[in-house]
């Protein structure tokens, strides 16, 4: 995608979660054009922003890594409102909770109201994995076997690429058809709706479990913003606070055609 075939959008939020960055599977290339991209009042970070846990098994930086966090840092500096939520692979930040720098804002929560008046907690989720029971696959899943899914999703999602055709998620297919995953994505949902509403709110923001998501459950409002490792999605609020879910590599391919149909009218 060129620089000229790039949206330039204004937002009042950007909800992003889940980079992992210091991880291989890190989608640090789309991030950075999404950040080009959009600009946002309030940009919050709910969590696993720096993948500490990668980093301490097997040290991996790249330049790419370097340039979103100077994006973010540098929105910061210049008037944008950086709230970050520290997650469970970043939880050494959590020690800082509550701090200022400037417009970036460290807290191990935080209520967001939207422009159109909703309640909405932010918080990273790992929290409700107390009160959600893993199946021993499920607890595999997540402590080393989603890295070698991950892994595999590269390796066929290069030989798609070969062949002309677009990304397809092997880990979000193995999270809507596999039984107790399905178990485990609606005992967390039911459990963060839960907690926004003992805390008299009208919804929640979360990640954690990689699953975008916008929706009403239990009567709340529920929203997860995805990651930028498989789905590189994230929770828009526009100007009128309505909600929206983007996965960035539709967005871009919906601007790329529209770039091809507008220069072959201007052509014709």
């Amino acid at each position: 995608m060129s620089q000229g075939q790039r949206p330039n959008v204004h937002v009042r939020t950007v909800f992003l979660s889940d980079i992992h960055l210091g991880s291989r599977d890190c989608r640090a290339d789309l991030l950075l054009e999404f950040l080009r991209a959009v600009h946002a009042d309030e940009i919050v970070l709910i969590g696993d922003i720096v993948d500490i846990w990668s980093l301490q098994r097997s040290f991996y930086w790249t330049q790419s890594h370097t340039d979103v966090l100077r994006a973010l840092l540098g929105r910061s500096r210049n008037g944008t409102r950086v709230i970050y939520v520290p997650g469970n692979h970043d939880a050494a930040f959590r020690d800082l909770c509550p701090a200022s720098f400037g417009e970036l804002h460290i807290q191990r929560d935080y209520v967001h109201q939207t422009a159109g008046g909703l309640r909405l907690l932010v918080t990273h989720g790992d929290e409700f994995d107390v009160a959600v029971k893993c199946s021993p696959w499920l607890a595999l899943l997540g402590s080393g076997l989603y890295d070698v899914i991950l892994a595999l999703n590269r390796a066929l999602n290069g030989l798609r690429r070969l062949r002309g055709r677009g990304y397809w998620s092997l880990a979000g297919f193995l999270k809507s058809r596999i039984g107790n995953a399905v178990q485990y994505v609606h005992r967390f949902e039911t459990a963060a709706a839960e907690a926004a509403r003992a805390r008299g709110l009208d919804g929640i923001v979360c990640g954690h479990i990689h699953r975008p998501r916008l929706t009403q459950h239990a009567g709340m409002l529920y929203c997860n913003d995805g990651d930028w490792v498989d789905s590189c999605s994230a929770l828009i609020e526009q100007p009128n606070g309505s909600l929206e879910l983007w996965h960035w590599a539709d967005v871009r391919q919906r601007a790329s055609t529209a770039a091809r149909q507008s220069s072959l009218a201007s052509a014709a």
